[in-house]
């Protein structure tokens, strides 16, 4: 038998990571953060509860890893060029992006709002996701303030509380929700010159 090389080793490390987060995704969204335990999501992922603290170090620290893991597949559609401008094709872009990561990742959506609504849980990480978003709401301040708007900030978070509205909406009730038609009218709204 000839031995591993590094590269099969970080793979089948990255491998085991994404499969305790992806089971520690549904049961977090499912049963509840403080409801599930490590030797829950150890004996779900197959391995044992001490090989689980060989990739995570807690169970906060798993939260983390899967929130911002989920914030990432989002933002990596905001800025598309990362040159630091929001342009209105970039906005346009990143609602419809936005509107089809809710739909293919409808369990890490349930979790996210979940938690946003559990102030001791979201106190975890609270200052290290306001960080990784702050950057993105400064250019969308920036965008709304040259296209001319009375008040960037308040349609910064109006943008905001809109794309959490909808995807609230559509997690609470998938099947009859119009979230095409949905994402139709707020791509109407922001594609007209303000």
């Amino acid at each position: 038998m000839t031995p591993r090389t590094s590269e099969k080793y970080i793979e089948i490390r990255s491998t085991s990571k994404q499969k305790i987060m992806d089971v520690t995704l549904e049961l977090f969204a499912n049963e509840g953060y403080y409801q599930t335990s490590i030797s829950t999501i150890a004996k779900r992922a197959g391995i044992s509860k001490g090989l689980m603290y060989n990739y995570f170090d807690s169970k906060d620290e798993l939260l983390k890893a899967i929130v911002f893991n989920g914030m990432d597949s989002l933002i990596q559609f905001f800025d598309t060029n990362q040159d630091g401008i929001l342009t209105r094709d970039e906005l346009l872009g990143f609602i419809s992006n936005s509107i089809t990561n809710i739909k293919e990742n409808i369990v890490y959506w349930k979790l996210y709002f979940s938690l946003m609504v559990q102030p001791n849980v979201i106190k975890l990480f609270e200052n290290e996701l306001i960080a990784m978003i702050d950057p993105f709401f400064k250019m969308l301040y920036i965008y709304f303030e040259s296209e001319g708007y009375d008040d960037p900030n308040a349609e910064v978070r109006f943008f905001q509380s809109l794309l959490d509205g909808v995807g609230l909406s559509y997690v609470s009730d998938p099947d009859n929700y119009p979230i095409d038609g949905v994402e139709k009218k707020i791509i109407s709204m922001y594609s007209k010159k303000f």
